[in-house]
């Protein structure tokens, strides 16, 4: 059987600009808000990336009236659902493979009073239990069944009312789950230390168009007052925050001079902080940001002297999703650097990667480690490596980008899973990679 790699001639600045793809994670999340109404829904913005296309397939498979419009632009119509397919092989097969599939849940279970799913696939970053999710659905007056051995979740529901949830842990996910569902339930919701990213805020946008009551948008407590039917609507999905965190660590790596067109950079919290905190220079200018060429960068220190530590918290924090992108962008920086990933306990072990590349990296725990900024002295060496999920991929990307000689990367399907054609956007930079066949 043949797979795909890409090989990567680094050591090459860059220059010139980039538009970042629509926000995988809000696509997900308003795709699977279109099974919330028999109308039509037209979403634009939307990346082309595997997880995307795998999610729009299923809801064909259910019976959803999907028709393209533009390369980034769907309508959808929902009127006529088949609930039996949730129940064949092909729809367990393909809605196992993305954990977006969950997401699917909260409108089925609303709008038709039962939703069944596989265990969802995804990135392998350790355990990401599904409780809040079901315990939010149970709050809600949903009975909830395992079948451990065919791995499958059922819900089942007659008549959901409203109710009060103290989420037990801030779930983006789970927070959107029970958001849709709510939204067109019988009374008033409550969700209390529910995920409050630009993407739920987004979410919550799109429902309100469509009809839905909700209040505290854009805080972690959620009113939210059913109603009967929902309505068709026009959505457009934010530029993605991840992408655009990872063209910045692209810039400083490479020694490059880069303009992130369309960047959003009022959405984008403390992510700009964050890397300024590296000694990066980055300017904005309207929606786009401006990353110069910086032959040195220095990482602060904090007040008192001590060793600057970056770690990952739910939104307005620092966003999980680009803790691996920090940590290889501090690898050719002056200074040192805690990385402490909370939120995900097997994150980091992609470093032993970057070590072979000639990276100075202590990896001090599942959740910690330290990387000891090389300066530029000694540049990273090309080698052969696996991406085993969507962000450390790209982190090895860079570094792959940024080092002497040829890397090949394998199991790049992860990389396609949340980055749109990356491999041609980079070659408009200057980039040298190809994809190739690998056995």
């Amino acid at each position: 059987m043949s797979y795909q790699a890409f090989e990567v001639e680094g050591g090459h600045s860059l220059n010139g600009t980039v538009s970042p793809q629509g926000a995988k994670n809000e696509a997900l999340q308003v795709i699977c808000a279109v099974l919330l109404t028999e109308e039509r829904v037209v979403i634009s913005n939307i990346p082309d990336i595997l997880d995307v296309v795998r999610l729009i397939d299923l809801l064909r498979g259910l019976g959803v009236k999907v028709e393209r419009l533009a390369e980034d632009t769907y309508s959808f119509e929902a009127s006529e659902i088949d609930l039996e397919y949730t129940k064949t092989e092909t729809y367990h097969k393909n809605a196992s493979k993305i954990r977006g599939s969950v997401m699917l849940m909260g409108p089925m279970l609303a709008r038709f009073g039962m939703a069944f799913l596989p265990q969802p696939g995804g990135d392998k970053i350790g355990r990401r239990r599904m409780d809040t999710h079901f315990l939010g659905f149970r709050s809600l007056g949903a009975e909830f069944r395992y079948d451990a051995v065919e791995k499958t979740y059922l819900l089942d529901a007659s008549g959901l009312k409203g109710g009060f949830i103290l989420m037990d842990e801030i779930s983006v996910t789970g927070t959107a789950n029970i958001l849709m569902a709510a939204s067109l339930i019988d009374g008033t919701t409550t969700i209390y230390n529910a995920a409050c990213e630009p993407y739920i805020q987004q979410l919550c946008s799109m429902l309100t168009a469509m009809g839905a009551i909700i209040e505290g948008q854009g805080s972690n407590l959620l009113r939210v007052t059913g109603v009967t039917r929902l309505k068709g609507t026009e959505h457009k999905v934010l530029p993605d925050m991840i992408e655009i965190g990872s063209f910045i660590g692209l810039a400083a790596m490479t020694s490059s001079e880069i303009t992130i067109a369309n960047a959003r950079p009022d959405k984008l919290g403390v992510i700009l902080p964050t890397f300024r905190k590296l000694g990066l220079k980055i300017e904005t200018r309207g929606e786009d940001i401006f990353i110069p060429k910086q032959d040195q960068y220095e990482i602060q220190t904090f007040i008192d002297g001590s060793i600057m530590t970056i770690y990952d918290a739910p939104w307005p924090g620092f966003t999980p999703d680009l803790m691996s992108i920090v940590l290889v962008t501090a690898i050719q920086a002056k200074g040192s650097l805690l990385i402490h990933q909370k939120m995900f306990e097997s994150r980091l072990f992609f470093v032993d990667k970057l070590i072979d590349m000639g990276a100075q990296i202590i990896l001090c725990d599942p959740h910690r480690a330290t990387v000891i900024g090389l300066e530029r002295k000694y540049p990273l060496r090309g080698i052969e490596m696996s991406s085993p999920d969507i962000r450390a991929g790209v982190a090895l990307l860079i570094a792959a980008l940024s080092a002497e000689g040829k890397s090949t990367i394998y199991n790049i399907n992860q990389i396609d899973r949340g980055y749109q054609k990356i491999d041609d956007r980079l070659r408009a930079l200057g980039a040298n990679i190809k994809r190739v066949e690998a056995n």
